[in-house]
């Protein structure tokens, strides 16, 4: 099972100090907290897409190729690649070449995102989130497959033997997710090629992740990929810890209270007993954890926001190390022994490449 973090990347005050860090300084934060993630034994980072205030990741390759180059095992993924308001001809490219200076460790989580002007900046209509969804994605698969590709659709121009540079580093394609909190359609498009399934669920009850996880399951059974149970899920987390519980609800209630999103919304401890967000010691943390299996089955990534609502560095970089060394290591320890042996792992460059060159031994014995 993997385990990382991702970041939504946005400038906000802290509320305790009404400092409010500059662009440049969040940026070289992310990428500080990257790199610590490395450095506590974590697996994964991943970065959101935005393109408006107060977030700043418009260019999350440009961040992950940054961060590639001073990093040697970590997963470099996106939380959200807007496959609705991108071009896929330039995510095809994007990626590919993020892939080659990463030596594989990439992958790519395509969502819709959460800011409904994105689409007329970007020349596309918020009616069209779905269908847009779907065909960028069936284009970008081929882009990535297929060495020249000629295509026709509905929402940009033809494609005439076009041919996608870089191609994927060893003809293998960066392993996708596909992030939805609410759509079933995108659960369905995650099942019906066999990709992976991630539900951001810091902001929603279990039952509705529950519901969401179970039709992505039956539906990658549907189309032949494997056992329900043997479908690709990731999951998000919210967690805030000291060693003391008390201590940590202490110290995190003013990030809550002021946070851009939740703020003004439901106390700390309604929207914690409601949706995923752990505050507590590293205790509580591993034993909330641990039952996100009951609702969701067994399940390859979990993904925890960390460097949200105005935290400052220092105490992002205090709670990396808590996770690191007292929540993780009792967290994997604890589903491999649950995990029954036909579910696979999380999918990589190099099981991914072990895999086409099975195919491709199997295809030259059948010849």
């Amino acid at each position: 099972m993997q385990f990382g973090i991702f970041s939504v990347s946005d400038v906000t005050t802290d509320p305790t100090t009404g400092r409010t860090p500059t662009e440049a300084e969040r940026i070289q934060a992310m990428v500080r907290i990257a790199l610590k993630a490395e450095e506590v034994g974590l697996d994964v980072f991943a970065t959101g897409e935005h393109h408006n205030p107060p977030f700043v990741a418009s260019s999350p390759t440009t961040m992950l190729g940054y961060i590639a180059a001073q990093t040697k095992d970590l997963v470099l993924s996106t939380s959200t690649t807007l496959i609705t308001t991108n071009d896929p001809v330039k995510i095809a490219e994007d990626f590919a070449m993020l892939q080659h200076l990463a030596g594989g460790r990439v992958d790519v989580m395509m969502g819709r995102g959460n800011t409904g002007p994105v689409y007329p900046w970007f020349g596309q209509d918020i009616r069209q989130g779905i269908p847009l969804a779907i065909e960028n994605y069936a284009l970008l698969r081929r882009l990535w497959r297929e060495d020249v590709v000629d295509w026709e659709g509905k929402f940009r121009t033809p494609l005439q033997s076009f041919t996608a540079t870089p191609r994927p580093l060893d003809g293998v394609a960066p392993f996708v997710w596909h992030g939805s909190i609410r759509s079933p359609e995108i659960a369905e498009q995650a099942a019906y090629y066999g990709d992976g399934f991630f539900h951001n669920n810091i902001f929603w009850p279990a039952e509705h992740t529950k519901r969401m996880v179970r039709l992505y399951r039956q539906r990658y059974e549907h189309y032949g990929h494997g056992k329900a149970d043997q479908a690709i899920v990731g999951l998000g987390g919210q967690v805030f810890m000291r060693k003391n519980s008390q201590d940590a609800v202490r110290e995190f209630r003013p990030y809550f209270d002021n946070a851009p999103v939740y703020g003004g919304g439901p106390s700390l401890e309604d929207f914690s007993q409601a949706t995923p967000l752990t505050v507590g010691s590293p205790q509580q943390v591993i034993d909330r954890t641990l039952s996100f299996r009951e609702n969701v089955g067994d399940y390859q990534r979990q993904l925890f926001l960390m460097d949200h609502a105005g935290l400052p560095l220092k105490t992002v970089l205090e709670q990396l190390d808590i996770l690191g060394e007292e929540v993780v290591p009792v967290l994997r320890e604890e589903f491999a022994k649950l995990k029954p042996a036909h579910v696979p792992d999380a999918p990589t460059h190099q099981s991914l490449l072990a895999a086409k060159q099975q195919d491709e031994r199997k295809q030259e014995v059948a010849k």
